[in-house]
């Protein structure tokens, strides 16, 4: 028994010899044939024909469609430009186009496929950045300090509010927040900043009249009076008011302590 394929180029070459050496359609196909002949769907085959790319014939008296070799020709071209990238709107002007045209316009395509390609990367890029977190919406900077946020043991909710205050921030301001994480990095490699900022998160859920606040803010402001009469050029600050307002309203939900914790400070700051 003869492999399938073969019996099909048979075929298509008893449907070439009918149709072009004699001239005239001595052996006319269906559509499936056709399709199966040029290695596509019945689909594709009406598709090519809704988008004016392959003639359509008339039904015959059975009210069926005939095709002929040229319609397999054509077909074969088609999808040989389609596989090879060309967009069906060009596939059209390029079956009737002159060599030299058709050379130029196939340069064209293929600079167009470079730059989709480019963007692909691009896109698949950033989609890989999507694995990593955080890292996708902050500076590196922002995101190695996020991660010591992690290391250091802060809960998931303040890593949270931290990212999300960069965000803002570096939206609002880049060059004022890289200053102002390049500060952060900096003091977290302080023992007794961890050892606040450990204790800051912890106050989140602490009642505003827990006595535990007040000696949080003397410790913060004694850590920060120290931190200041270290610094040859002074603290390393946000001069952007935006940015203040952003650390100051923060975002996510509520922490009365912490609100209570600010007041602190401020009578604390008020009193000298």
């Amino acid at each position: 028994m003869r492999p399938r394929t073969a019996h099909v180029s048979i075929e298509v070459m008893n449907v070439l010899d009918g149709e072009l050496v004699e001239g005239r359609p001595k052996h006319m196909i269906t559509i499936g044939q056709l399709a199966a002949y040029a290695g596509v769907t019945i689909k594709a085959v009406r598709h090519y024909h809704q988008r004016g790319l392959l003639d359509e014939p008339p039904r015959d008296s059975s009210g069926y469609r005939r095709y002929s070799a040229q319609h397999a020709i054509d077909l074969v071209k088609i999808k040989t430009l389609a596989e090879a990238g060309v967009p069906l709107a060009r596939v059209k002007e390029l079956l009737a186009a002159e060599l030299d045209r058709f050379v130029a316009a196939i340069a064209e395509i293929d600079r167009n496929l470079q730059a989709r390609a480019e963007e692909l990367l691009r896109t698949r890029e950033r989609i890989a950045w999507l694995g990593a977190g955080d890292r996708l919406f902050v500076s590196a900077e922002v995101a190695d300090y996020l991660d010591q946020l992690h290391e250091l043991g802060v809960s998931q909710r303040g890593v949270q509010m931290e990212r999300d205050i960069w965000i803002l921030a570096q939206a609002v301001s880049p060059k004022e927040a890289a200053v102002w994480v390049a500060d952060k990095r900096d003091a977290i490699g302080d023992p007794e900043f961890r050892a606040i900022y450990l204790e800051y998160d912890a106050a989140f859920d602490w009642s505003p009249d827990d006595p535990r606040l007040y000696a949080l803010v003397d410790r913060s402001q004694r850590w920060l009076a120290n931190r200041h009469g270290r610094s040859e050029g002074g603290e390393r600050s946000v001069q952007n008011p935006a940015i203040a307002q952003l650390v100051a309203t923060s975002v996510g939900e509520p922490s009365p302590a912490w609100d209570r914790l600010t007041e602190i400070a401020k009578e604390r700051m008020a009193g000298g």
